[in-house]
């Protein structure tokens, strides 16, 4: 009995699930341990990432943060031909956990927002960084751009702050 409550918490810790449908799928899946970081991408210090392709500029939460997050529940985001300011929120998360503001890491005008969040915001969890994108917007100022990490920079920024807590 304690061992299947070791192996039960353990586990639980280490995200893992046994499948009791072995033929359908591997005996056992590994979840997100660790938050994946794109290439590609420009990252802010809280935890929003930006694809900027020609004029516009994409923008959502890292995959590190809905992973803090836990399951999101709902998402209220600016409308469209807003604009936003850099280090402003523009919109909030909502999950099981807690709500919270979602910072712009650049200024622009809000050109298109990703309605399907309203009846699905747990893409954010599932797909922070195709489907589960936020706003695009036509950056104001794109050196605002230079000022935001990389990849490299941004994990090592994720691993110290969470060492830090």
């Amino acid at each position: 009995m304690a061992l299947r409550m070791w192996a039960s918490s353990t586990s639980n810790a280490l995200r893992i699930s046994v499948s009791s449908k072995a033929h359908l799928s591997p005996a056992f899946s590994l979840s997100r341990c660790f938050s994946s970081v794109l290439d590609g991408l420009k990252y802010a210090s809280s935890h929003e990432w930006v694809k900027h392709e020609g004029s516009v500029a994409t923008i959502g939460i890292t995959d590190h943060a809905q992973d803090h997050l836990g399951e999101v529940v709902f998402v209220e985001l600016p409308e469209k031909g807003g604009s936003i300011s850099k280090g402003g929120s523009f919109g909030a998360v909502e999950s099981v956990k807690a709500t919270s503001d979602i910072n712009s890491p650049i200024s622009g005008e809000v050109v298109e927002v990703n309605s399907k969040l309203s009846e699905s915001p747990g893409m954010i969890n599932s797909s922070p960084y195709e489907e589960g994108w936020m706003i695009k917007v036509k950056p104001t100022n794109p050196s605002e751009l230079e000022s935001l990490m990389g990849p490299k920079e941004y994990t090592k920024f994720c691993e110290e702050e969470d060492a830090s807590h």
